[in-house]
């Protein structure tokens, strides 16, 4: 542990934040580059916060290489808004829309989009208890968008590769937990949106990328706050934003560019995810993975012991070695180590030697 006590933190979310982007955050809260206030304080009609927003949404251009024809939106409401912002905005009277059922999250997706209008479930993995990606899927031709959820937090598994929906049907995706983790190619998107904290900052922002063509969708008569429209023409600025979560996305957007980008991101996230998995493989059945091999996700490894009583007791025994955040969530159970962008290879290191440690006390 560093000499400030920081905690191995494997929370789901909210979740760490590098120490780097935590310690110029905390420089600047006092007196935001000489402005004499802190970012928390200013106005968001100020030449200071405008100039900051505008810059984070052009670094976050540069890494993820956005085209000039998709707006950048930073939006309150967390992803569980988008649920219903998405249909409102993006499925015309009348019209379905298809979902793929992979987890908690989309599953809550599709059961708001049923409320305001027709869905079609393109598949549903609950009888694998979501343990796997689809590979094959029932799609419509006529669907007024595909949506699916990247990567499932609480299940741990992750789409490498996006579902191809049919010609003309637009592609939406939450990727509120792989964001930023590795490159993407935004133009196989018409939507796509993530809550920041998970991986690029704290919440209370969501980061959407809307190819403009999708606004002519948006039907009149919406609140305005849950009109894309408005939001893309006042560029996130008709209401006050929150302010201090943007400042911190653009923060984290500069230190994944000093790191070397979204190719050495990735990098980094799959040497940590290989050795947790690894770990987890070599164990003789003492530690189960949940997700099938080939559908695990790097940002969130879930696992299970022989029994509850010995979870239990691994959970305690690592918090008391300060490591936060490794029982599952209560719906499902088990053990989950996030390991998003923030946490280090040396934490996982720490996780694995205790795990080792641990079978050996235990198996």
């Amino acid at each position: 542990m560093s000499e400030l006590n920081r905690a191995h933190n494997f929370n789901a979310g909210p979740a760490g934040l590098p120490l780097e982007v935590m310690q110029t955050a905390q420089a600047e809260l006092l007196d935001y580059k000489g402005s004499g206030m802190s970012i928390v304080e200013m106005s968001h009609r100020s030449k200071e916060f405008e100039g900051m927003i505008t810059e984070a949404e052009a670094d976050l251009r540069e890494l993820l290489n956005i085209p000039a024809n998709y707006k950048v939106i930073f939006m309150q409401g967390g992803a569980s808004l988008q649920f219903a912002m998405v249909p409102m905005n993006l499925r015309p009277a009348g019209a379905s829309a298809d979902y793929v059922v992979t987890g908690a999250w989309s599953k809550k997706a599709l059961q708001e989009a049923q409320k305001l209008g027709a869905t079609h479930v393109s598949a549903d993995t609950k009888a694998s208890n979501y343990n796997v990606v689809p590979e094959n899927l029932e799609l419509d031709p006529k669907a007024a968008y595909l949506y699916y959820c990247s990567n499932e937090t609480i299940h741990g598994v992750e789409f490498f590769k996006e579902p191809v929906p049919p010609s003309g049907v637009p592609l939406v995706c939450d990727t509120s937990s792989d964001f930023m983790s590795r490159p993407v190619d935004v133009t196989k998107y018409a939507y796509l949106y993530a809550g920041a904290q998970k991986n690029v900052g704290p919440a209370g922002v969501v980061v959407g990328i809307l190819r403009e063509d999708m606004l002519e969708r948006v039907p009149e008569n919406l609140p305005v706050m849950l009109d894309y429209k408005v939001q893309a023409t006042e560029k996130s600025l008709y209401n006050t934003p929150p302010c201090f979560s943007i400042y911190m996305v653009g923060l984290v957007m500069k230190w994944i560019k000093k790191l070397g980008g979204l190719p050495a991101i990735e990098a980094r996230n799959k040497a940590k995810a290989d050795l947790l998995y690894k770990t987890i493989d070599t164990s003789g059945g003492f530690y189960k993975g949940h997700a099938q091999t080939e559908s695990r996700s790097r940002m969130n490894v879930t696992f299970r012991l022989p029994n509850e009583e010995l979870e239990d007791t691994f959970a305690k025994e690592a918090k008391k070695l300060n490591m936060i955040g490794l029982k599952g969530h209560r719906s499902v159970g088990g053990l989950r180590a996030s390991i998003y962008n923030a946490v280090e290879l040396s934490d996982i290191e720490f996780l694995v030697q205790f795990m080792q440690e641990f079978q050996k006390k235990n198996g």
